[in-house]
């Protein structure tokens, strides 16, 4: 199977038909293999409905159903399991992302050898103090920490090898990160295409501003769990080592006051609570670094890691 098409979607009733005809044309055109996967994550209209009718039609759109909504990376991760097309189209169901950038996604990855093609909307239909302003900020935040050049991380509208996506997990709200995941799990080659956004022509949108404050705690979570995921110690170690030594250079410096001169106030010296406050936040920082290299050391997924190639076995 050539191209694998992967849309979450929560009531998008309206647009399902209109979305399902658009790439059905653009693959007959082409001449692809492909099956499309729609992942109906809790939706309170008749999407569901709606896509029954169009399996009906067209046995390569496939569905999956969430008994509640989840969110859109447990919609995508559900799905990566479930497909097998050589390249993994995602787009969003709005009718914002087009089909007809399908083609030129495909090509990329098939024949230029990127892992990954994220889509950049250019030129947006948003609202700009909502939207448009916030985004510039988030993406410039996680371009400069993750070191992936890139404009528009969060596009819905990407391309992927089937390897990629079956080498990472996606879960919480990390579907904003699947190139920073990609480059964490060995796959360098990220590319850009600049996409058409259209405006929105059904309902609303699903997402308000709490996903860009959602959006940078989650880059934090992921920067370290890429960078420290596999060896705690290092991280809460080195805090701990700090901060344990301040406090034990604040202690000796008081206690050699105490020793020169029997009548030091030593309890009445603000530095003596900051010794003990360093001190025991050293240490605390030491007890979770060992506990995490304990959850870590029993975690199934301890040795993972993607193999590019065999020869011989």
């Amino acid at each position: 199977m050539d191209i694998s098409i992967v849309i979450p979607l929560k009531d998008e009733a309206e647009s399902l038909p209109e979305l399902c005809a658009w790439i059905e044309r653009v693959m007959t055109e082409h001449a692809f293999t492909y099956e499309v996967m729609l992942v109906d994550d809790g939706s309170t209209d008749d999407s569901w409905q709606v896509i029954t009718a169009i399996r009906a039609a067209n046995p390569n759109i496939k569905g999956i159903r969430f008994q509640r909504n989840y969110g859109k990376s447990a919609a995508l991760n559900e799905a990566f399991s479930a497909i097998a097309g050589d390249v993994v189209i995602t787009m969003d169901a709005d009718l914002q992302d087009s089909p007809d950038e399908i083609p030129e996604l495909f090509r990329m990855v098939s024949e230029d050898g990127y892992d990954i093609v994220s889509g950049w909307k250019k030129k947006r239909y948003d609202n700009v103090l909502t939207k448009n302003l916030p985004s510039k900020l988030y993406n410039a935040v996680t371009r400069k920490l993750s070191g992936i050049d890139l404009h528009d991380f969060n596009c819905g509208l990407k391309a992927y090898r089937l390897k990629v996506v079956r080498s990472i997990e996606v879960y919480g709200e990390m579907h904003r990160y699947m190139p920073v995941l990609a480059k964490w799990a060995g796959f360098r080659r990220i590319g850009e295409k600049v996409v058409e956004h259209r405006a929105r022509k059904y309902g609303s949108s699903k997402f308000g501003i709490e996903r860009f404050v959602n959006g940078f705690l989650d880059l934090g979570t992921i920067m370290f769990i890429g960078k420290f995921g596999k060896r705690p110690m290092q991280f809460f170690g080195l805090w701990g080592t700090f901060f344990f030594f301040m406090g034990f250079l604040i202690s000796a410096f008081l206690i050699v006051n105490k020793v020169i001169d029997s009548e030091y106030a030593l309890t009445n010296k603000p530095a003596f609570y900051l010794a003990l406050v360093t001190m025991v936040i050293g240490t605390q920082l030491f007890l979770a670094g060992f506990i995490a290299e304990l959850v870590s050391r029993s975690a199934p997924e301890r040795n993972a890691y993607a193999i590019e190639d065999r020869l011989g076995c």
